[in-house]
């Protein structure tokens, strides 16, 4: 078999076994990820996964990067519309919060302490570009303080709300039925008032 074919072919193997993984962790969640169950899925032996990904983390991560992308292709309008920056981040924020509701297992995976300190298939720098950009959207709406602080104690804020929110726990307790007064109550906190102070 010519060069080219077999390394298609391995190229076409490893990213079925990853849209395999995206699929199973849409319908099941991050526990139902085993090396196991993507090869069975994707119709191999369950040893294949390993020629690609060594360590069931290794595979993992490239799941979570298809996540990572995703969220990223749904950020991208807001970002391209330009305009207001106070627009742009609340913009933003929402995507983020539905991108979190919509995917609960590939957003459980993607913020995995595991997968982002341990490097695999460069995940964390998948994650920061868009940590960058919502710095810069901050520091042009709040220019007296520090950007990186604030985007991210307002991340952290949001990152809050989505898991409480999927939890049911901000529902029971604020009454909401939507997270929608959470996140203005968030952006009022980190951006201070519309127009100014």
């Amino acid at each position: 078999m010519p060069e080219s074919s077999t390394s298609a072919s391995e190229t076409g193997l490893r990213s079925r076994l990853i849209d395999v993984g995206v699929e199973l962790v849409a319908a099941e969640g991050a526990q139902a990820l085993t090396l196991r169950e993507i090869a069975r899925r994707a119709g191999v032996s369950h040893g294949a996964p390993r020629r690609y990904f060594p360590t069931r983390l290794e595979l993992l991560s490239a799941i979570a990067r298809r996540g990572f992308a995703d969220l990223g292709e749904r950020a991208r309008p807001v970002l391209d519309a330009g305009g207001d920056p106070r627009a742009q981040v609340a913009a933003l924020a929402r995507t983020y919060l539905e991108f979190a509701r919509d995917n609960p297992g590939m957003y459980e995976l993607m913020f995995r302490h595991d997968l982002l300190e341990g490097g695999h298939l460069g995940l964390r720098e998948t994650s920061l570009p868009l940590f960058g950009l919502l710095a810069d959207l901050v520091g042009r709406v709040r220019p007296d303080t520090d950007a990186r602080r604030a985007a991210g104690a307002l991340w952290g804020n949001l990152h809050g709300i989505a898991q409480l929110w999927r939890w049911g726990s901000l529902r029971l307790a604020t009454g909401d039925e939507d997270f929608g007064p959470l996140l203005d109550a968030a952006l009022l906190a980190h951006l201070g008032p519309e127009g100014g102070r």
